[in-house]
């Protein structure tokens, strides 16, 4: 056999992966076209039944997940061999395929019970795919994703058993329809108190968010761009589906002080991570900050409660994995050559690493904001939402949040091209071409749909249209 076993289960698992992605866009180009794909499991009536419900909204999230796990994957093997003990390489990809295979139930269902499992068995196997990272801190990080995680998912379990004691159905479409027939009472109430902290706990929304800088940092370097590019992602994607389709706008923005609330949190998302990235010497753990800024923009959006608004949040969910799947798979190639991630080690790499470098330069660039990237067109969306609602000190605050964006980037930018190379990295190369295909891949995607926003825009567009309107509020 001239494949050793571990090469044919990663193998086997890009296969899968990229059949996944295929059967996303096509899935995508079929719910645009046609409208939500509605699949009946064994043939049983929903809400009875279990039923998989494909609208534009999750459509567009299995596309965003499915690609990027297949991009993720490629360098995977490379990557692994560096961090990972050949052992242990099989029970990786398990791992993998049983993460991606939980993100993407959560996506598909229509049972509100089905999104409790499959956020689980995703979850479950992310704490065992951080936990092998070399350094032995990733087991207490995977050991505090555990318990905090497990908190949030028991949030949600106890959200959803309220929800069906009141209504006597898990369907959502189902739960939609009779909530609001009981929206006053305090056992809804409750439920959707305990669905959205835990679902927010997931999404590590400030001040949730304290497992996530230690799970991206100490774990595999290719686990953190997998889990970065998607697993927050699968969050927000909850987020939005139980209070825009479940509970319902007017109930969750009404009824309830839950936009004040999310825009608090997300400004303060914003500066919190950004000013505690610009403090941080390890590079891993800079993005990983930067990203708990990230959510920050995300879950602004999604509190004006706007169609432009909940685009810009769409946008930023496709944008935000473009950026930091390039980012994360970057800082791989560097761990893969250099063995370390402190920004001290980055010197002089600009000459020695060119591409890799420049990758990170352009990801970079694309996290502030400048024009002719994606950043740009997610946070113009978002300006542009603020200022339809008049909301200038908020518009204000992301321009400041961008400035303090630019000071780590540059930190980075500084130690790669403006300082002398270390005498130990002499020897460096550019990282091997399994590195560097995905991640060229990713950086052109963030200058190529920074250029032409007509897929993103529109389906992001489409998806936020198709949310109001099923609530009677869509602005013609």
């Amino acid at each position: 056999m001239l494949l050793s076993r571990a090469r044919l289960v990663w193998l086997f698992a890009l296969i899968v992966s990229g059949l996944s992605f295929i059967v996303s866009a096509l899935l995508l180009q079929q719910v645009l076209m046609s409208g939500t794909i509605i699949y009946e499991l064994g043939g049983w009536d929903a809400p009875w039944g279990i039923e998989y419900r494909i609208d534009k909204l999750n459509g567009f999230l299995l596309l965003i997940i499915s690609a990027m796990s297949t991009l993720v994957l490629f360098a995977a093997q490379t990557s692994i061999n560096k961090e990972i003990p050949a052992e242990k390489h099989t029970h990786f990809y398990i791992l993998y395929l049983l993460s991606l295979t939980g993100m993407l139930g959560v996506v598909v269902t229509g049972d509100a019970f089905n999104v409790f499992v499959f956020l689980e068995i995703s979850s479950l196997s992310s704490y065992a795919l951080i936990a092998l990272g070399k350094d032995r801190r990733a087991l207490w990080a995977a050991y505090q994703y555990l318990i905090l995680g497990t908190i949030g998912a028991t949030f949600i379990l106890i959200g959803i058993g309220l929800m069906y004691q009141m209504t006597g159905t898990l369907n959502m479409a189902d739960l939609a329809a009779r909530l609001p027939e009981v929206a006053q009472t305090k056992t809804v109430l409750t439920a959707f108190a305990f669905v959205i902290t835990g679902v927010c706990l997931k999404l590590a929304l400030f001040p949730l968010h304290l497992w996530l800088p230690n799970a991206y940092t100490y774990a595999p370097s290719i686990v953190t761009a997998f889990l970065a590019a998607t697993a927050t992602k699968v969050a927000f994607y909850l987020l939005i589906r139980f209070t825009y389709s479940v509970f319902g706008v007017s109930f969750s923005f009404t009824t309830l002080p839950l936009q004040f609330l999310f825009m608090t949190l997300g400004l303060l998302g914003i500066f919190v991570g950004s000013i505690a990235a610009i403090f941080q010497t390890n590079v891993k753990q800079i993005f990983a900050y930067s990203s708990i800024a990230q959510i920050g923009y995300m879950v602004i959006g999604f509190s004006i409660s706007s169609v432009t608004g909940l685009t810009a949040a769409l946008l930023h969910i496709f944008n935000h994995a473009l950026m930091k799947g390039a980012l994360f798979l970057a800082l791989g190639a560097v761990v893969y050559r250099i063995g370390s991630v402190q920004i001290n080690q980055f010197q002089g790499l600009g000459q020695q690493m060119p591409l890799t470098m420049a990758a990170i330069l352009v990801a970079g660039l694309s996290l502030i904001g400048m024009p002719l990237t994606v950043g740009f067109v997610s946070k113009w969306y978002l300006l542009s939402a603020l200022i339809e609602k008049g909301w200038w000190p908020v518009a204000v605050l992301i321009l400041i949040g961008s400035l303090l964006t630019l000071v780590y980037v540059w930190k980075i930018i500084e130690a790669a091209y403006f300082k002398p190379s270390l005498s130990t990295n002499s020897t460096v190369n550019e990282a091997p071409l399994a590195f560097l295909i995905p991640i060229w891949l990713l950086v052109i995607a963030n200058i190529y749909f920074g250029i032409d926003t007509r897929l993103s825009v529109e389906v992001a567009h489409s998806a936020s249209e198709s949310l109001l309107q099923a609530q009677g509020l869509v602005i013609p």
